[in-house]
């Protein structure tokens, strides 16, 4: 058995090589992957309709090349229920890292079986990492990401690695109630409300305006 890695674990980001589909304001690629499900207090919108989405979504943040997601999109094709499995198992795998994150931000025990799952799926990622010599030493890398499921892994380690660094209690939810995104907080003073100021931020302060102006005219 392959235990658990002491350092963590690099992320080669590749530059995408068309435009992208996701909003990526995380901060970290597992709360990114946490807010491809949009609105989910309100009217939740799926944004991993397909196996075809998961694989945009990993060109989106830099896991996999260009021909690796050509590679995906062929693979997908000869095998669909292959695919439609580990779709399903993206979208578990989310949830967990979801349902985690929310009850340390509401200062609540982790769901058991929540950490289980993130518990099984960073475990199969540890099995797929390997040490690869670099210029200045070794780092841990991934096995090839050409599998169906290969993008998990990394989503996987990538939320075990928050949960377990000093970056945990900067992890936030979008102060806006119909949006709630995860991100993590960078900012100077660590008191960033928003996921994105464009968007709900100003959203919010046109709500507040608005709703002083009411309370002024009465």
């Amino acid at each position: 058995m392959i235990t658990t890695p002491t350092t963590r674990v690099t992320y080669p980001r590749v530059k995408p090589r068309r435009a992208p589909r996701f909003e990526l304001i995380a901060g970290n690629i597992c709360l990114d992957f946490v807010n491809t499900l949009d609105d989910r207090r309100t009217e939740p919108k799926e944004l991993l309709a397909s196996y075809i989405d998961l694989v945009r979504f990993g060109e989106d943040i830099g896991l996999l090349t260009g021909s690796q997601v050509d590679r995906l999109f062929t693979r997908s094709y000869q095998s669909p229920d292959g695919a439609q499995d580990a779709l399903r198992r993206a979208r578990e795998l989310r949830e967990a890292i979801h349902d985690i994150f929310r009850a340390v931000i509401d200062k609540k025990p982790a769901p058991p079986g929540a950490l289980g799952r993130l518990n099984a799926d960073a475990q199969t990622a540890n099995e797929h990492l390997h040490l690869k010599a670099t210029e200045g030493g070794f780092e841990w890398s991934f096995d090839s990401l050409d599998r169906l499921d290969g993008m998990l892994w990394p989503l996987a380690r990538a939320a075990a690695d928050l949960l377990a660094s000093d970056q945990l209690p900067l992890v936030r939810a979008c102060s806006a109630k119909q949006c709630e995104w995860l991100f993590l907080d960078t900012s100077k003073n660590h008191q960033r409300r928003w996921c994105d100021m464009k968007q709900c931020g100003n959203r919010a302060k046109v709500q507040s305006f608005y709703a002083r102006q009411r309370r002024a005219a009465h």
